[in-house]
């Protein structure tokens, strides 16, 4: 049964929220000041911690998801002056608004059901520009009575890799109750 994200927004159970930007975001962000800007999109945004971070860091970045509750408290916490729109859509489903020059995913692979994580490839490719980058932030857990579902590292190398160039994988710097079952990698879309 698909999860009802807007009623875990309206109750006001959104357990998933740290309250901050991923860490292992925070860092990238931070040990690479050269990269290069360009719209990034966030999908599965959230309250938009990531969206921010990435904003702040001098991209123009889109935070989509499917709960029109989160996109609006996205909108209402996010300042003006920042380089951020927000956007409810289904990012599975729907067709982008233009393409992106980048798209960060933080655990929103392990919140899809895993049977639906080919629709998840074929929106990642749909979204992305070709050689556009593509960094994820994954949780590896076993557990698959989620969400968050499990998620080994060969299932995603085996899904992602005939479509990316890995470019860099590393254990990220984690929130306390995920440190050392996160893993980054950055693509780029052959």
């Amino acid at each position: 049964m698909p999860t009802d994200w807007e009623a875990h927004y309206q109750s006001g159970d959104t357990f998933w929220d740290k309250g901050e930007a991923s860490p292992g975001l925070v860092d990238f962000l931070a040990a690479h000041p050269e990269l290069p800007r360009g719209e990034v999109l966030i999908p599965g945004c959230g309250t938009g911690h990531d969206v921010r971070a990435w904003a702040k860091a001098g991209f123009t970045a889109t935070g989509c998801d499917l709960a029109p509750s989160a996109v609006e408290l996205c909108r209402q916490t996010t300042p003006p002056n920042l380089p951020a729109k927000f956007i409810q859509a289904d990012f599975l489903q729907g067709d982008p608004p233009r393409l992106f020059d980048w798209l960060f995913e933080h655990t929103l692979y392990c919140a899809i059901d895993p049977g639906d994580r080919d629709l998840y490839l074929s929106a990642v490719l749909r979204w992305l520009k070709p050689g556009g980058n593509y960094f994820a932030v994954y949780y590896l857990i076993t557990d698959m009575d989620g969400p968050p579902f499990g998620t080994t590292r060969e299932e995603i190398l085996a899904r992602f890799s005939p479509h990316f160039t890995t470019i860099a994988e590393w254990v990220p710097r984690s929130y306390p109750n995920r440190t050392g079952l996160e893993w980054a990698v950055c693509w780029r879309r052959i």
